[in-house]
């Protein structure tokens, strides 16, 4: 059986809306291409209620939630039919035309620019891993320093930064479960009193690895810590670690804001996800993001990763959808987790990006270990 952490939520089941929208920034299509338009008024989700901007939680708090999550998923998991037609199609991995981009991929290591209180500053790290500097704040997204996670093949590219050149950690956000989002062994690597934002239900697995400030949060929920405001939002995922715990756990993704700055900066964090509804709800109530980082990769065979993992063009209208000035393409070019040829998201996504008539100084691709600042 394949990974189970890289299943989608629905075989074969396109959604017509979706579709359109990405026809737009795809060629060949005759479509029209978007226009940037306001975000959409989504449905609600439970949580702190409408508007985004409820009051902060408290920090570290011990929660009750539901036995399960799966009532928040986007569309039914797969069944039998579906992982047989997966085996029988045999597309787990690229061809060895493929893989032979690997030596192409981008890497380009160099030392943490300075960050001030005042600057929004990213680096990518690799995969969905960043290290962002806000409000004064160090924060790792899904931190992944080992070599390979389960059921995957070793890092076709190094960390883009060393573990040992990072400045003291301040909070960490973890946007789902899955192996190659949530890595216990780099977790080990922390301080036990470093702040972890994790979604609804995880906090116990992070007790358990003695970790003692540990902020679990439901969708549209909010917490605070040094000025910094962490917000967060729904994704169009799921979660799995083990085989008895589906959906037991939430997922999602973040908004990071400079709450004390007089223009507020903001970053939205998209973690894992599909291209669907909740990015349009996620600008309304967050409006004036400053940068998504949204993932482009592991996206092939289409049928079996439509619904949990965007492609590169839906990437670029998610970043329409939720409003924001830039976009820092991720999720691609560091584990083979899809049967696309390596290089095909970082391709795809400039010339999407190029058809939308967005400014490229706008779409930050940068390469593993580079680093950008606002």
């Amino acid at each position: 059986m394949r990974d189970e952490t890289h299943s989608p939520t629905a075989p074969g089941r396109a959604d017509p809306a979706a579709t359109a929208r990405a026809a737009a920034v795809r060629p060949g299509t005759a479509a029209p291409r978007p226009a940037l338009r306001p975000a959409s008024q989504g449905s609600s989700a439970p949580g702190s209620g409408s508007g985004g901007r409820g009051v902060p939680r408290a920090l570290g708090e011990v929660r009750n939630w539901p036995r399960s999550f799966a009532d928040r998923l986007t569309t039914p998991l797969p069944g039998v039919r579906a992982f047989a037609r997966l085996a029988r199609e045999g597309a787990f991995r690229p061809g060895p035309d493929g893989l032979r981009g690997i030596p192409d991929l981008p890497y380009a290591p160099a030392p943490l620019p300075a960050a001030g209180a005042g600057t929004l500053c990213v680096t990518w790290a690799g995969h969905a891993s960043w290290v962002l500097r806000v409000g004064g704040l160090t924060v790792l997204t899904d931190p992944v320093w080992s070599r390979r996670i389960l059921g995957t093949p070793a890092r076709m590219t190094p960390v883009g930064v060393r573990w040992e050149e990072l400045p003291p950690v301040d909070a960490v956000v973890i946007s789902h479960n899955h192996y190659d989002h949530l890595d216990a062994p780099t977790l080990k690597r922390l301080p036990r009193h470093t702040p972890l934002f994790v979604p609804a239900g995880l906090a116990r697995w992070c007790r358990r690895r003695g970790f003692t400030r540990v902020t679990e949060l439901d969708w549209w929920e909010c917490a605070e810590v040094g000025g910094v405001r962490f917000d967060f939002v729904p994704a169009h995922h799921w979660s799995k670690r083990s085989l008895l715990d589906t959906c037991r756990t939430l997922w999602g993704g973040w908004v990071l804001t400079d709450a004390r700055a007089a223009t507020p900066r903001s970053v939205y964090f998209a973690g894992d996800t599909g291209y669907g509804h909740w990015f349009g709800e996620i600008g309304r109530r967050h409006p004036g993001i400053d940068l998504a980082l949204l993932p482009i990769g592991a996206y092939a065979p289409r049928w079996w990763l439509s619904d949990v993992h965007a492609d590169p063009e839906e990437a670029v209208q998610a970043c329409l959808d939720v409003g924001a000035r830039r976009m820092a393409p991720m999720h691609w070019g560091t584990f083979v987790l899809s049967a696309e040829p390596v290089m095909e998201p970082l391709q795809r996504v400039r010339e999407a990006w190029g058809r939308a008539g967005l400014a490229r100084a706008d779409l930050w691709d940068l390469p593993i270990g580079g680093s950008r600042a606002l």
